[in-house]
């Protein structure tokens, strides 16, 4: 299995909220990279203080397209000897994780807390607050702009004030509307009942953002009875999984999947 790794950001962050995790899976060997979305290159503060003018045209067929050259980029371009990468998505991210899994783009893939494909939603009110908050159609092409106490609340919500505060400063952006548009449009949609590589769906017990029961209901959704599916909930955790206290547990539940999957490799080869 490849020990290639494509970290893939979701709204309102940057590829600086992988940081810590390309050391830890750099120190363990893997060749990584976390590349930023269209508009969402620099500083967070900078980007924050200074959005671009074109933020809030940014669509998800826009990110797709950038991510997807990332991804084909990282397993070497020739895609007669590509070595197809890991994919590890949060949110949007993982949303593009099962996207290019189904391209035959990915080796494996591990959607985080992501937003699940094909318009499927469960019933949670904070979860329907946040989408109807972000998707507003009367606010047009306008940037969903967080704050430091939106971003707690929603984003982060485990965290106590100071701390919320800390990571809103270190890695928090404005965002567009289109793009969660987008994922509830032909453009979020997946073939569930096609065979796909194996996928570890990583779910938040307190995420207010992505309910950890429509997590898990995404990973149930793919019907193919030899596709690999597994799910992991990890306790007292919010949207901020990655970059909250902690993120060392989950990152090390990936790499011990990644292992088995590995050895599961290995023994299919002979």
């Amino acid at each position: 299995m490849s020990k290639k790794i494509v970290f893939i950001h979701g709204m309102f962050q940057t590829s600086k909220s992988w940081d810590k995790w390309v050391n830890h899976f750099t120190n363990l060997g893997y060749e990584c990279s976390a590349p930023s979305w269209p508009d969402h290159v620099g500083d967070p503060q900078s980007l924050r203080d200074n959005p671009p003018a074109t933020l809030g045209d940014l669509m998800l067929e826009d990110v797709i397209e950038a991510m997807e050259a990332a991804v084909i980029a990282a397993g070497g371009n020739n895609p007669e000897v590509a070595e197809k990468p890991i994919i590890i998505g949060h949110s949007v991210g993982g949303l593009l994780t099962q996207i290019f899994v189904s391209k035959n783009l990915a080796s494996v893939g591990v959607p985080i807390c992501t937003v699940a494909p094909n318009m499927m939603m469960t019933l949670d009110w904070p979860f329907f607050k946040n989408v109807a908050a972000i998707t507003n159609p009367f606010k047009g092409d306008e940037p969903f702009k967080q704050t430091p106490e939106s971003f707690h609340e929603a984003f982060c919500n485990t965290l106590d004030e100071a701390s919320a505060r800390q990571a809103f400063e270190e890695t928090a952006v404005h965002d567009s509307r289109n793009v969660l548009r987008g994922c509830l449009g032909s453009n979020g949609h997946i073939d569930l009942d096609m065979p796909q590589v194996p996928m570890l769906f990583i779910s938040a017990k307190e995420d207010h953002i992505v309910p950890t029961e429509l997590v898990e209901k995404n990973s149930k959704a793919y019907t193919d009875a030899v596709t690999d599916m597994s799910f992991k909930e990890f306790e007292n955790r919010s949207h901020f999984i990655c970059g909250e206290p902690g993120w060392e547990e989950v990152a090390g539940s990936i790499q011990n999947w990644l292992v088995t999957q590995q050895q599961v490799s290995h023994q299919q080869a002979f």
